[in-house]
């Protein structure tokens, strides 16, 4: 097969122009990148062979080797891994066109400090293009375990790439890197130095499971070749005592593992021993990745038995909200030809996946009161995550409520937990109330808010999509129910004893025709009409039955492909408002009451705008009120 080049894509070429004028102070990523990336390779072959995926591949001894020319300017990366075909290359090296492109070159554009900037390359998954940050040109050859024919892939990073079949590649991946020119910084950075690359590969890849060798140049004088010597101790940080181990070295294990080179927020250790032994070394990242949202996210953390590797992104192992847990879980009595089909009934899986559970929310829990600012961080980033599982774990759902915070009307900036909510309820106050939204400015601005504000009632802002959500499952909290303020009936004067029974039944009475008649006038649009006792400004305001769903979770239901009745909801008239009292008054003194009918179309409109709603006719209210205003000229 002949040589064919091939063209990146536009988002491709912004980004291996970024990377040759790179902005990244610590050029010493591109190797622990493709370190990390040979040791993948090798993990992928093993699981191979434990399954017989791949009778032909050689194993007998997988590791990998760094070389480095001089003379030639060369540094070469080489394993004897899994490998890769002519397609695989040209799907995933030939491009870069991967999901989230775009938002890299954005957002390394716009990195001001080297922390910020270096955590982006293994957080979109380029660590490979890394290289141009040290080369002109790059080099890959490869061939697949258990195939004949292998594959050569280079580029100077111009905006093309070359691609042509080869029948005497070796088993697995060579990169070679021809670096750039020497200049003052390659002083200091020769990745020619034999030195230098010992000095790297012992900082960020020592606990790296396969040996990774050199062989030194021959020195004057001598006849024979020196032996390729080990660089790493392959010592598994997870099986070490905490005394024997940095907190460097479990920060450059988390940042092989998780490809983040953001320090993590919290390490996590659990060593369980007895029936079912097994080593867990897990880590709550610092910062949220860019896809944590999205469908193919992927979750969980690795799984090993025996130190053996068996899969990334074991899902069983911890519960979807903790998705953004990263880790090593190592098991002592699992099948070594474990399947995930398999794991998802394994007993020992979900009695591991309870126990990892249980350890990272106490992590958690200790973080919020021995490390306020860390659980903030925390919060900030993984809070929404986080909350998904107050509706699905019920298991872990009091010790969940304890670790979650929410802002609310009590500080501008501080959140609050439900217990600090507890402790400053008022007096006779017998629920934990609450308002959901878009943002804490439009809840702050509804009209549902207006008596609680008057009152001195604290009411926690819930803004994540999810408290839609959590809130009505959960219920209550320490025996306290849980009450949304735009739902149901609110009794604020019984609870502080301002307002007597005989004043609210004159009011009922004074009111009663004008609201049996918007009754049977709104009849298609609300299921009732009453006075509020939660408005002290607006006119008025419309609220869902105790039981009903809100408009927003009825939304959601069906975006998600779920047909749920659309529910007549209650709209509430302030009867101290001056309108509301010139509609009654009118009401009372007119013999016939269809000029008044538009007024109270307007009030329902009114209070539906209110709410961030929108009128059933949006033309017809705009006619009302332009006539309306009209009318007042």
């Amino acid at each position: 097969m002949s040589t064919e080049t091939f063209e990146f894509q536009v988002e491709a070429r912004q980004l291996l122009q970024l990377m040759i004028h790179s902005v990244y102070s610590n050029k010493d990523v591109f190797l622990r990148e493709l370190v990390s990336n040979a040791s993948d390779a090798l993990d992928k072959l093993r699981l191979a062979a434990l399954r017989e995926d791949a009778p032909d591949a050689d194993v007998s001894d997988l590791h990998i080797e760094i070389e480095t020319d001089p003379e030639a300017r060369t540094l070469t990366v080489r394993d004897n891994g899994i490998g890769m075909s002519y397609d695989e290359v040209g799907r995933l090296i030939g491009t870069i066109a991967n999901s989230g492109t775009a938002q890299f070159v954005r957002e390394l554009r716009e990195a001001q400090d080297t922390g910020s900037a270096e955590g982006l390359i293994g957080q979109f998954g380029v660590g490979f293009y890394s290289g141009f940050m040290v080369a002109d040109e790059m080099t890959l050859v490869t061939r697949r375990a258990g195939e004949a024919q292998g594959t050569r892939w280079s580029s100077r990073g111009e905006g093309t790439y070359t691609l042509e079949a080869v029948h005497d590649a070796p088993q697995g991946t060579s990169v070679t890197l021809h670096l750039k020119p020497a200049d003052d910084e390659d002083k200091l950075h020769d990745y020619t130095s034999e030195w230098t690359v010992r000095e790297i590969v012992k900082r960020y890849s020592d606990f790296i499971t396969w040996p990774i060798r050199m062989t030194p140049k021959r020195g004057e004088g001598d006849d024979a070749a020196p032996a390729a010597e080990t660089l790493n101790s392959m010592k598994a940080l997870w099986a070490r005592s905490r005394d024997e181990v940095s907190d460097d070295e479990y920060h450059e294990l988390y940042k092989h593992i998780s490809h983040d080179w953001r320090e993590p927020l919290e390490t996590v250790r659990l060593q369980a021993e007895g029936t079912f032994e097994y080593q867990a070394l897990l880590f709550v990242p610092s910062h949220a990745p860019h896809d944590l949202y999205n469908q193919g996210y992927k979750r969980g953390v690795q799984l090993y038995v025996k130190r053996v590797f068996i899969m990334d992104d074991c899902e069983a192992l911890l519960p979807p909200y903790l998705r953004f847990v990263k880790g090593v879980v190592d098991a002592a009595d699992l099948s070594l030809n474990v399947s995930r089909e398999i794991l998802q009934q394994d007993r020992h899986i979900r009695m591991m996946q309870r126990r990892l559970t249980k350890k990272v929310v106490s992590t958690i829990k200790d973080m919020m009161t021995a490390a306020p600012d860390r659980y903030a961080t925390f919060w900030r980033e993984f809070g929404a995550v986080l909350k998904e599982g107050l509706l699905s774990d019920s298991d872990n759902r009091d010790a969940l409520l304890a670790v979650s915070s929410f802002a609310t009307t009590h500080s501008e900036d501080e959140p609050t937990t439900l217990r600090g909510y507890v402790e400053r309820m008022k007096e006779g106050q017998d629920a934990v109330y609450y308002l959901t939204g878009e943002s804490r400015q439009s809840i702050e601005n509804s009209p549902h808010m207006e008596a609680f504000r008057a009152k001195g009632v604290e009411v926690l802002l819930l803004t994540d999509p999810v408290d839609e959500v959590w809130a009505d499952v959960v219920g209550e909290f320490d025996g306290k129910p849980l009450r949304s303020v735009a739902k149901g009936e609110v009794d604020l004067d019984g609870e502080s004893g301002e307002q007597a029974d005989g004043e609210r039944e004159k009011q009922s009475e004074e009111y009663a025709g004008l609201l049996a008649w918007m009754n049977e006038r709104l009849d298609e649009d609300v299921k009732e009409v009453r006075l509020s006792s939660r408005l002290t400004v607006s006119p008025a305001c419309i609220v869902s039955d105790a039981n009903d769903l809100t408009p927003a979770l009825e939304n959601m239901y069906r975006a998600m492909g779920q047909e749920v009745p659309r529910a007549r909801r209650i709209l509430e008239l302030n009867p101290e408002h001056r309108l509301v009292k010139g509609l009654n008054k009118a009401y009372q003194e007119r013999e016939d009451h269809s000029g008044l009918a538009e007024t109270a179309e307007l009030l329902h409109g009114l209070a539906v705008l209110a709410e961030g709603g929108r009128p059933k006719e949006p033309g017809r209210f705009v006619k009302l009120v332009a006539d309306s205003l009209e009318r007042t000229l």
